[in-house]
Formats: C-alpha cells, structure tokens, sequence
C-alpha cells in the first residue's frame, strides 16, 4: 500500500506561484508513475501533469506554466504551478501506481486526499 499527503494548496493571486508536495509512505515510489490530477466544483476531475522516471507530461492547459518533478530521496513528488490563471483554482490530488501506463488517465491505484489551490482574480 502507497499513502499519498499533499501539501503547499492556499490563496494566491492570479499572476503568482504555488508549489505543491506529494509525499509518498509505505512503498518507495521512484519507480512509479506518479501523477496530479484536479477537480474544480461541478466539473469532473482532470489530468495535470504527470511523471514517468524522468519524462513528464502535461495538459494542454498547464503546458509552459506548471511543472512536475521528484525527489526520489524523499519519496516526493512536486507541482510547481507558475503564472496561476482563476481558472487553476480546484482540488489538485496527487495519484500514484506501479503500472506505468497509467500515466494521463485516472486509473491510478493510490491517490492523496487533495489540497486546495483558490487563484483569485
């Protein structure tokens, strides 16, 4: 079993910067694909970005703003979200499996309880 604690979600203005923190217990995850999805109220919930040993992957949407990265020595994964637009706001969750074709889709085994990211205008 993998547990998965984010962290870093809060109020911003539109225009700045967040970095959210996925840690990982349980398993070491270095060999995972590890993945951020996000959920906005009423709206179904959304591939982010996502990692593969060290290939990333991002939405349409987030591409040139947001960027994924580990830190296998502490069985971590980031999002650091650049230049937030009001529309970023949402539920973002962090999402973990062995499977490695997983990667952009929602069939991830292991998720976290999600944090908060409000992007005010």
């Amino acid at each position: 079993q993998v547990q998965l604690v984010e962290s870093g979600g809060g109020l911003v203005q539109a225009g700045g910067s967040l970095r959210l923190s996925c840690a990982a217990s349980g398993r070491t995850v270095s060999s995972y694909a590890m993945g951020w999805f996000r959920q906005a109220p009423g709206k179904e919930r959304e591939f982010v970005a996502a990692i593969r040993w060290s290939s990333t992957y991002y939405a349409d949407s987030v591409k040139g703003r947001f960027t994924i990265s580990r830190d296998n020595a502490k069985n971590t994964v980031y999002l650091q979200m650049n230049r937030l637009k009001p529309e970023d706001t949402a539920v973002y969750y962090c999402a973990a499996d062995s499977r490695l074709s997983v990667l952009t889709t929602d069939k991830y085994n292991y998720w976290g309880q999600g944090t908060q990211v409000t992007v005010s205008s």
